[in-house]
């Protein structure tokens, strides 16, 4: 079916290119709904499947200028990284006959601005995307994040600026605390900016969290570390059925923002895991700790949020993230 540009508020039958959320079977046992038959249980790359080459050709048609925006930190940052467990990685340089050669000890690829890969996350006994097993995953390459690399990760990206929708409104989102960005808050967004959908977009969000960490004093950073399941907070997508409901039937390739965890931490257990049921069940890549602030500032300039996103995803058998390594194309 056609992959015709539709408004914010209006995504109907007609443009419709995979089956309703409401028409996904739910797993066994739990009323979560699963996109795992949309593609066939052998489908290794998910929503992606939703950009081919008609959506490819469509976003480079949003190009006017040529300028490219990078949408990713330096790998050193944040700096330092919230997580216990992710250390920053030791770059050594070494001399050869020639010049120079390095690599990086201790590199996590989730460490900075990246994707969630389908080996990330799982719908607990249920597996992994296309009910996928801890076996499965094990003995074989299925799942790995190199299966995005080789399908190519591009196309339409469309930014939503919250931070600076409500910071022009008056009322400036707190970047440490736990601010639930709902559906209608993004089409109150897209509308203000007169951004339209269409099938097979990579959605991104800016909360304007990176640039609110960047600017903290570093004893400020530090204490911030090893916070993040005891009392760490940002604002993010709301967890809930319904926002998964939204973004698959607004039939989104992706979706990247520029807080630690694209949905709102803490999180809410009685509402649910979202990356859970985007990951596993919708087959979803997740962006995070995006920098997004110069790609807002171009858009406001050029007064349009649409873009040509281009991610050099790391073709890594099994791989379970990447660096984003994400540029906006305008």
């Amino acid at each position: 079916m056609s992959g015709a540009t539709t408004t914010a508020l209006d995504t109907t039958e007609t443009t419709r290119r995979a089956p309703a959320f409401a028409d996904l079977p739910t797993l066994p046992d739990r009323d979560e709904h699963h996109a795992w038959d949309v593609w066939g249980r052998a489908d290794e790359i998910g929503t992606l499947n939703l950009i081919g080459p008609e959506q490819r050709l469509a976003a480079a048609r949003t190009v006017r200028s040529g300028e490219m925006v990078s949408l990713t930190l330096p790998l050193d940052e944040p700096d330092p990284g919230l997580f216990d467990e992710r250390s920053c990685y030791r770059h050594v340089v070494e001399d050869t006959a020639a010049g120079h050669d390095d690599r990086l000890d201790e590199f996590y690829l989730q460490g900075s601005s990246q994707w969630d890969g389908l080996r990330h996350i799982n719908a607990g006994r249920h597996g992994y995307w296309g009910g996928r097993t801890e076996h499965d995953l094990a003995t074989s390459d299925v799942l790995g994040i190199d299966r995005w690399a080789e399908h190519g990760f591009g196309g339409r990206g469309v930014l939503i600026d919250v931070a600076g929708h409500l910071a022009a409104r008056g009322t400036p989102l707190a970047a440490d605390e736990p601010v639930e960005i709902t559906s209608a808050l993004l089409d109150e967004v897209a509308g203000a900016q007169g951004t339209t959908f269409a099938s097979g977009d990579v959605l991104v969000v800016r909360t304007g969290w990176t640039e609110w960490y960047r600017a903290l004093p570093a004893e400020h950073r530090a204490r911030l570390r090893g916070t993040i399941g005891s009392g760490f907070a940002c604002p993010g997508l709301e967890s809930t059925k319904d926002m998964a409901g939204y973004l698959w039937d607004h039939e989104f390739a992706a979706v990247a923002m520029d807080n630690v965890g694209v949905e709102v931490f803490p999180v809410d257990r009685a509402k649910g895991f979202l990356h859970r049921r985007l990951i596993a069940l919708q087959g979803m890549p997740l962006g995070e700790l995006w920098h997004l602030a110069d790609l807002a500032e171009r858009c406001r300039e050029r007064s349009s949020h649409e873009f040509l996103l281009v991610s050099g995803v790391l073709p890594l058998p099994r791989g379970v993230g990447s660096p984003a390594n994400a540029h906006a194309l305008l």
